[in-house]
């Protein structure tokens, strides 16, 4: 039997090491059980018990946190289940925190969550290329959306509209910042690691990449 079979969200976050005020943990909570009985009818997650949920989805988060200044606008690019830009917006209630996804059912599912836990969290159910058309965000956080070269090429068009990039990578991303790299696609930007941690049940790393256009303030 799994040694966290009967974990509770509390013990997987302490063992962690992720100090969460008991009123966000409530809030974790509900949208673990909301995330996943969704999750019965899309493909929304693989993080199915605290364990996973705390040692990646909330570790993510946390660590993007401590990426961004306090009443930032930050958009989500390709939510998909709402990770990291739910929990961010539970954890950092000062923050401005919207979300975006292209997959219909997908956005209309996060919507549905965001709607019964009570955030003011905007969803669009569109690209993110689309809403930088009409908005500007100091932040920009992504996780699982891709290969860095395609992603900056997806965005390239509409950097006045982004302050920073904040990209949550695997070990794998100095491999996708050389091709980025050998594509063109860094020649405007600067690059730089922000973060760096254990990512839970493996010998890698996780890094957080920090991406901003030459010549302008990092961030």
């Amino acid at each position: 039997m799994n040694d966290t079979a009967a974990d509770t969200l509390t013990e997987a976050l302490q063992r962690h090491a992720l100090e969460v005020p008991p009123e966000q943990i409530e809030l974790l909570d509900r949208y673990c059980q909301l995330l996943w009985e969704w999750n019965e009818k899309l493909n929304l997650t693989r993080h199915t018990d605290y364990e996973k949920f705390a040692g990646r989805d909330v570790m993510d988060s946390w660590q993007l946190a401590a990426l961004l200044h306090v009443g930032e606008e930050v958009l989500d690019v390709g939510t998909g289940g709402g990770v990291p830009g739910v929990v961010l917006a539970i954890l950092r209630p000062d923050l401005r925190v919207s979300l975006c996804e292209s997959v219909g059912k997908k956005a209309k599912a996060v919507e549905s969550m965001v709607r019964e836990l009570d955030l003011n969290v905007p969803v669009y159910a569109s690209r993110a290329e689309s809403v930088l058309e009409d908005f500007r965000y100091h932040a920009l956080v992504v996780r699982a959306v891709g290969p860095l070269w395609k992603m900056l090429r997806w965005l390239e068009p509409h950097w006045a509209s982004i302050g920073r990039l904040l990209v949550v990578k695997g070990p794998a991303w100095t491999d996708e910042r050389n091709e980025a790299r050998h594509r063109g696609m860094l020649n405007q930007l600067e690059l730089r690691r922000a973060a760096a941690y254990p990512m839970p049940g493996t010998d890698s790393e996780s890094v957080i990449l920090r991406i901003w256009p030459k010549g302008a303030p990092e961030g």
